[in-house]
């Protein structure tokens, strides 16, 4: 028997100018809007239990910002704060929430950011349980089209690794893992209310760059899924993207359409993210009138903690280490013998020793799991790569499992173990070292588990 209430709320979340753009290891700052950027948040009731899930157009959402929110939405609504999931959309044109040491930000414009971030997000949790009202639940797993998503890693014909090579780069050799294409989809249908879809893949929202705020391709998504089904709202959760971007390396005439370079050899403008936004869209237009629909008598939340080695920097590596990051923060890069992709892999290298100089030696990470009957969503605090994904879904015994990217913590990238050995950016900005995507995996399958008993 169905017993599922769900309820949903949305705001826009306004800035004042002038802010730090967070996504880069380049200055930038707010100097006007592309798209609006929100902060979307879904209650699920059944019975007596209910859970919150949330979703803020952000690059990331770190841990001290996660138990701002929580508490806060504890206090305004009564939900616990151990039952709130809070992910970023991970849009890279959206202002930092925190300061950065990066580059020259004003930390008053920031601190006024990321107040009004949170108590807009504390009212939609508000708007969310007020709009409570039963729900049917259907889900189903769309296929990508071509030209959205490409493993962003590079095998190189001189035996180097590279993400984001240079396009049409001679010596690009192969793509180092396979894309997974499979886009899940969730359909809430309500009676006399508008439907709220869930969408869940893994892409870097980060086909925009420059400085107008922007929601991303996921804007786009949400926008143009609300228009073709009638007024539904749509979520964007994402799924395993550590290592996929929209940029094909070996583009065709039709491929550069609206779009062009970025100084990160990366196809980026307002047309990229409107086409992948629009073909995603597309995708959840295909199945939305033939998912499962499935009854919901439970739900339930559960957490895990996992210890993970942290990837200090030997003593032979931090002079170097100390003189590149010296010189970025000074605005020195053109001092640093490295271009493009290569100069942000380096900086960001330089950046993660001199953070790790003095420890820790390991770190503690939660995932966080949610059942709403059928269908799971695995919360992980971070960037996962794409195999990481797809060995979690592969658990089996739910209808659907859904991992979600940077929820409830921002820690950086889990690279596959093969990646440390081969380098790239990813690896070699990594806290962590060979064997996190084992322990993430387990831990996975474990919270996988536990939501069942």
């Amino acid at each position: 028997m169905n017993k599922l209430e769900i309820g949903f709320g949305s705001q826009k979340i306004e800035t004042l100018g002038g802010e730090g753009i967070a996504g880069y290891y380049v200055p930038r700052y707010v100097r006007g809007h592309l798209d609006d950027i929100l902060t979307q948040a879904i209650a699920f009731r059944c019975e007596d239990s209910t859970i919150l899930m949330i979703s803020i157009d952000t690059l990331g959402v770190a841990s001290e910002f996660v138990r701002s929110v929580s508490e806060r939405i504890e206090s305004a609504v009564g939900i616990p704060r151990d039952r709130i999931y809070i992910s970023a959309t991970h849009t890279h044109t959206s202002p930092l929430v925190f300061e950065t040491t990066m580059f020259k930000t004003d930390p008053k414009k920031t601190e006024y950011y990321r107040e009004r971030l949170i108590e807009k997000t504390v009212e939609t949790a508000i708007l969310a349980v007020q709009d409570l009202s039963f729900a049917r639940m259907g889900y189903a797993v769309g296929t990508a089209p071509d030209r959205v998503a490409y493993i962003r890693r590079y095998r190189m014909k001189d035996g180097s690794i590279m993400t984001c090579p240079p396009i049409d780069d001679p010596n690009i050799k192969e793509p180092i893992g396979e894309l997974d294409r499979r886009v899940n989809v969730i359909r809430f249908m309500r009676e006399g209310k508008p439907d709220v879809v869930i969408l869940n893949f893994g892409l870097h929202a980060d086909t925009i760059g420059g400085e107008l705020v922007s929601a991303d391709w996921p804007g786009w998504t949400r926008k143009t899924v609300s228009l073709a089904l009638d007024g539904a709202e749509c979520m964007f959760f994402p799924g395993a993207e550590g290592d996929v971007g929209s940029t094909n390396v070996h583009p065709s005439t039709s491929d550069m359409n609206d779009t062009e370079i970025s100084f990160d050899n990366e196809m980026k403008s307002p047309g990229m993210a409107r086409f992948v936004g629009r073909a995603l869209a597309g995708v959840i237009l295909q199945v939305y009138d033939k998912v499962e629909f499935s009854d919901v008598d439970s739900i339930s939340l559960a957490k895990r903690e996992i210890s993970v080695p942290s990837n200090r920097p030997t003593p032979e590596d931090l002079p170097r280490a100390k003189e590149y990051k010296s010189l970025h923060d000074a605005g020195r890069d053109d001092l640093i013998p490295y271009t493009a992709m290569e100069l942000t892999t380096v900086v960001a290298e330089a950046v993660r020793m001199c953070e790790l100089e003095n420890g820790p030696d390991s770190f503690t990470l939660e995932l966080l799991g949610v059942r709403i009957g059928n269908v799971a969503f695995v919360g992980i605090p971070g960037e996962p790569f794409t195999d990481i994904g797809v060995r979690i879904k592969a658990h089996g015994g739910y209808g659907m499992i859904l991992p979600t990217a940077l929820t409830n913590g921002d820690a950086g990238y889990f690279p596959v173990s093969s990646a440390f050995d081969e380098g790239g950016y990813e690896a070699r900005s990594s806290r962590y070292t060979k064997g996190i995507d084992d322990l993430i995996v387990k831990g996975a399958k474990e919270l996988l588990r536990s939501l069942k008993k």
